[in-house]
Formats: structure tokens, C-alpha cells, sequence
């Protein structure tokens, strides 16, 4: 880097360097697609040498910053103050950091203060024990915010998960296990070999394909790690069982252990529903509405929907369908023990009338 150049530069902005400073040419942008600098440092971006580029440098840019951020450009030597969505070219970029706290850093720094003799004492005590209850919790609310489609909930939600990864490997690094750096550098490496369609020279002709070379890389990674394990082995047995069966039935499908057409999903659920019938003892017949959960599983992965969300969506609709005739029985002053059946089923299929 040319720092003649780069003093050269702030005297034209008209700044002082800031004590914290990311440097870039503006050619590292080419092959990005995430931006290579931390939002809570000012960054400079020197030799946008064309219009093409200097429209590759924002596109990456607008991936973090808003399009309202306020930046500084050298367009022919002349200052220039616009926003990111405003800019189109110029000589040189100067972006403004997005303001503290904006950083994977420093979300880990604030998880290693929380750890520390003088963080929280709440914080301190945790182990990988103590907090999977909490990981699992976490997990459930991102579901939920899911399952509602609320984007704010969503934000906060992945938040909250996140922290349960950082303050997990923070305990680790403390114990010598491992550190999140390592945890990092491990979800890279394994990201990169299974895509080798992406990053090698492995061709696919779709989705289906790239599933199928995902379970031979990872028989191929169990072997070399001499690791006796099947492949439904890897499926968390704490997986609620909706998830748990689709998982299943999709691994045994990427080997070919699969129905060849739809046709013969639904006679086995037919078949199923037959044995249900023919049942004869309790035994009998959970085991076979556990058989018929599993089948109706593997008829919703064929129509490709995902067993687990479509029950809970259900289980939603039928919370705020009920939620309704709840309160159809306050405004008629009822409780709903008084309320007969055609009552209550009337004022279900209003709500059904209402969109619920």
C-alpha cells in the first residue's frame, strides 16, 4: 500500500486518520461477496478504477451497510459527501464506521467480559451443561418467531442463539478445549470441502444432486476418521421426532433407499390406516399411528414440506382458532364448560370465516 498516497488522500477528504483504520484496494472486492473490513473501523477504499467496480465495491457494501450510510468520495481530486446508496463512482471511498458494537469482535469481547473475575457472576457459573436448556430454548424461540413470520422477533431471536454459540466456545477456550476461532475455522473448512461444486470443479445438475454428493463426502469423512457410524447415526436423537423422522427418510433417499414415485407413499398410508383398524390391542395400535406418523412424513418430504413446521403451523392456527371461541364465550358471558359442542363449533368455523 502506497501510504504517500493514502496521506495524500485525508488531506483531500479534509480528515485526520482515525486511530483505527481499515485499508483496501478496491480490486479485493472482486472476488467478495460479504464485505473484508469490521463495520466499527473506518475504512478507506483506494483505486476504484471504473465505474463496474466501484458498482461491485457497493453491491458487497450494501450487504452490511444501509444504503443511507453517509461516506466520503475523491471524484477528479474534488471532495464529495453522499450516501452508499447515493454513490456511483469516484477515484476513492471513505466509509465512516457503523457505530460500536457492530462487529463480530466485539459481540465476542462483551461474552468474554461477561466471563471474566470482574464480569457477571451469572455468566461465570455456566458450563456446556448448565446452558443446554438454554441452547434448546433459544433454539425453539427462533422457531417461533419463525412460525409467526416476525422479522423483528427473527433479528432478536438469531441474536439470542447466537450468543449461546459464542458463550459456549468462550467457556471452552477457558478450558482449553477449543476457542471460537477454531470453531470458526472448522465450519470453513467443512463448508468448502462439501461444496465442491462451489469451490472445486465437481458438476451438479441441481439440488438433488448436491444432497446426494453431501452424504458420499460424509461417508467418505467417517471413514477416513475410522468413525463406525451409520449414516442416520449423526441425527440428534434429542430432534423432536417430526424433525427427526424427515431427517431420516431424507439421508436413506440420498442413497437410493427411497419409493420410487409418490404412488407408493400413498397406498402406504392407506395400507397404515388399514392397520390402525385391524389393531386389537393399545400395543397394536400406538405402534401403528407411530407407522402412520412416519409414512405421512415421508408423503410431506415427497410433496417437499417440512413435516415439523407444517404441524406447528397447525398447532398455531388451532391455538388462535380455539383463542377465538374463547373469547366468543366471554362476550356471551360464558365460561366454555357451559358452552355445548354446537356452540363452540360454531363459533370455530367463524373464525375459519375471519381468516384465522
Amino acid at each position: 500500500m502506497d501510504f504517500n498516497l493514502m496521506a495524500a488522500t485525508f488531506e483531500k477528504l479534509r480528515l485526520t486518520p482515525p486511530p483505527k483504520l481499515i485499508l483496501l484496494e478496491a480490486r479485493e472486492f472482486t472476488p467478495k461477496h460479504y464485505p473484508p473490513t469490521p463495520p466499527d473501523a473506518d475504512t478507506l477504499i483506494l483505486k476504484i478504477d471504473s465505474p463496474e467496480l466501484a458498482l461491485q465495491v457497493k453491491t458487497i457494501l450494501l450487504a452490511v451497510y444501509p444504503p443511507s450510510h453517509a461516506i466520503l468520495c475523491l471524484e477528479n481530486n474534488q471532495r464529495k459527501e453522499t450516501t452508499l446508496g447515493g454513490f456511483s463512482f469516484a477515484d476513492c471511498l471513505y466509509l465512516p464506521a457503523l457505530g460500536e458494537g457492530t462487529s463480530f469482535e466485539s459481540f465476542a469481547e462483551i461474552v468474554a467480559h461477561l466471563r471474566a473475575p470482574n464480569g457477571c457472576p451469572w455468566d461465570r457459573e455456566q458450563t456446556h451443561q448448565t446452558l443446554r436448556a438454554h441452547l434448546l430454548g433459544e433454539a425453539y424461540e427462533v422457531l417461533a418467531a419463525l412460525d409467526e413470520n416476525d422479522v423483528d422477533s427473527m433479528r432478536e431471536e438469531f441474536g439470542d442463539l447466537l450468543l449461546q454459540i459464542v458463550l459456549n466456545s468462550q467457556i471452552a477456550s477457558e478450558t482449553g478445549e477449543f476457542n471460537l476461532t477454531q470453531v470458526i475455522q472448522r465450519i470453513n473448512e467443512k463448508l468448502i470441502r462439501r461444496h465442491p461444486h462451489v469451490f472445486g470443479e465437481t458438476k451438479v445438475a441441481g439440488a438433488g444432486e448436491v444432497l446426494q454428493n453431501w452424504e458420499k463426502l460424509k461417508e467418505q469423512e467417517r471413514s477416513e476418521k475410522q468413525v463406525k457410524k451409520g449414516i442416520l447415526d449423526g441425527v440428534p436423537a434429542a430432534l423432536p421426532a417430526l424433525n427427526q423422522a424427515q431427517e431420516y427418510q431424507d439421508r436413506a433417499a440420498r442413497i437410493g433407499f427411497d419409493w420410487p414415485q409418490i404412488d407408493g407413499v400413498l397406498e402406504k398410508v392407506k395400507e397404515e390406516m388399514l392397520e390402525i383398524e385391524k389393531a386389537e390391542t393399545d400395543f397394536e395400535t400406538a405402534s401403528e399411528i407411530g407407522d402412520l406418523f412416519f409414512v405421512l412424513v415421508n408423503f410431506a418430504r415427497w410433496k417437499k414440506v417440512d413435516a415439523e413446521s407444517v404441524l406447528r403451523a397447525a398447532n398455531l392456527k388451532f391455538k388462535k382458532r380455539f383463542a377465538f371461541i374463547e373469547r366468543g364465550a366471554q362476550q356471551k358471558g360464558k365460561n366454555l364448560s357451559e358452552m355445548n359442542l354446537a356452540e363452540m363449533d360454531a363459533l370455530w368455523n367463524e373464525a375459519k370465516r375471519t381468516g384465522l
